[in-house]
């Protein structure tokens, strides 16, 4: 019999729905799993299972007049800790923060709720969600459930931990570089940043999204019903859609496929990752679908330029703190920020025009091919009291190279599991489709999961 902590999010309601299964039933099974995981990999912030065992109680009650609230009533979800939830303070992983309640949810906390939601936790993120790190000068470190050495990636590292070791079947994690992709590649789960503006974040920012991180594609798909209604608060944020995000059959004979296996510069993939990402692209061959070798959308200058408006930026909102809060940033990062204080407006702007750049050559490289397969992250792992896989704040952005352009190109793109290196740690292959493309993403994904066996041929990381 499968575990109830391994069951998806339509087993679950299923369940709920015959009676077979009650979400406190559920959340209890879970707490327990949770408790015997979280010494090793601390994941979460905020962790309330009082709470949780509250709001379970009165989903336990909907479904046994048959009348649940929403799509995901009963469903234990964790939010990455920069997504605000009414009350509870945003540290932004980092000691320098006041910590003062948020005012109101923010609106994927909001649609989650109005859907019935168990949001049980908060998922650690690093300093300002500004590292692939579970290193934040705030939370305890978050560590990788493959191998509690390692490290988990980021920014959404807790949200990427929680879901490799079976935290429930959905967690929800923010990416303005990669942040949702490299952990979900670090850590072999599913991990999906729609195009932009179709979760709706508050604050939204160039490149800034919400994705949803899973072991599964359907259980990533069905979540998006959910948390791509519309939110004002959003200016960004897509009209409502009739998307079935359930629809996931495809069939790839006849799509044109990029495979691109240089990003232009950063880190070089490693070889064990470029094997193993090439051998997901004959999977789509053997389909039926034609590969395509491509060069890199990224360049150096590009990178650089990114880094000199990101720096500015970060910069101006630290500036106004106190000597002393600034000193409690963890050192990396405020060593990194403070390469802002002399950039001039002209070179802020300058780096800005990168991101444009960025959005040109993504544009025109998908004149020539309908998707696109890479690495998601060019590395197997690092260790887990590593800032980033340079460990370097002179290099701090290497790492980003495969995933970085298509936040800013406003693409849809996902982290699928593709294998696993000879150390055992999971490798993660990127599908990318043209702006709007979302469906199309989740198509390729599932369907590499069905060739691949999914959940069913991988393993799981080792029991604590």
């Amino acid at each position: 019999m499968t575990e109830a902590t391994d069951l998806s999010i339509r087993q679950l309601l299923r369940k709920f729905s015959e009676k077979s299964l009650s979400p406190s039933e559920y959340w209890l099974a879970l707490e327990k799993h949770i408790e015997a995981w979280e010494p090793t990999i601390a994941a979460l912030y905020a962790y309330d299972p009082e709470a949780a065992r509250r709001q379970a109680a009165a989903s336990t009650e909907r479904w046994a007049k048959g009348a649940p609230l929403g799509a995901l009533d009963g469903i234990p979800v964790t939010l990455k800790e920069l997504i605000a939830t009414k009350g509870q303070p945003v540290p932004l992983g980092t000691a320098a923060v006041e910590l003062i309640p948020a005012a109101e949810d923010a609106p994927v906390a909001a649609r989650l709720r109005e859907d019935g939601a168990v949001i049980f936790a908060k998922t650690t993120c690093p300093d300002y969600g500004m590292l692939s790190s579970g290193l934040s000068s705030f939370h305890k470190l978050s560590r990788n459930p493959w191998d509690p050495t390692q490290n988990p990636g980021g920014s959404s590292a807790g949200a990427s931990a929680a879901a490799a070791a079976g935290y429930g079947p959905l967690h929800i994690g923010t990416d303005i570089g990669g942040s949702v992709r490299l952990p979900a590649g670090w850590t072999g789960i599913f991990g999906f940043k729609p195009s932009h503006g179709r979760i709706p974040v508050d604050p939204y920012y160039v490149g800034r999204c919400a994705g949803p991180m899973a072991r599964t594609v359907e259980d990533a798909a069905f979540s998006m019903a959910t948390l791509s209604r519309p939110d004002w608060r959003d200016g960004t944020s897509l009209p409502p859609n009739e998307i079935d995000w359930m629809d996931l059959d495809i069939d790839a004979r006849g799509l044109k496929i990029g495979l691109m296996l240089d990003a232009g510069c950063g880190l070089p993939a490693d070889a064990e990752v470029r094997d193993a990402v090439v051998a997901a692209a004959k999977r789509f061959e053997e389909a039926g679908a034609t590969i395509i070798d491509v060069a890199p959308v990224l360049t150096k200058q590009m990178l650089d330029g990114l880094d000199v408006f990101w720096r500015a930026r970060f910069w101006s909102d630290i500036m106004g703190l106190s000597e002393e809060r600034r000193d409690l940033i963890l050192p990396y990062i405020y060593t990194w920020a403070k390469g802002g204080a002399d950039i001039s407006g002209v070179e802020a702007v300058r780096g800005f025009n990168q991101t444009i750049e960025m959005r040109r050559s993504c544009g025109k490289l998908f004149t020539t091919i309908d998707a696109l397969l890479s690495p998601t992250n060019p590395i197997v792992s690092y260790p887990a009291d590593w800032a980033s896989p340079t460990n370097d704040p002179a290099l701090p952005f290497e790492h980003i190279v495969f995933t970085v352009p298509w936040n800013m190109s406003e693409q849809p793109a996902s982290s699928i599991n593709c294998g696993f290196s000879r150390s055992g740690m999971p490798i993660g292959l990127q599908i990318v489709g043209p702006r709007f493309g979302d469906m199309l993403v989740l198509k390729l994904s599932k369907a590499f999961e069905t060739w691949t066996g999914g959940v069913t041929n991988w393993p799981k990381p080792p029991a604590p």
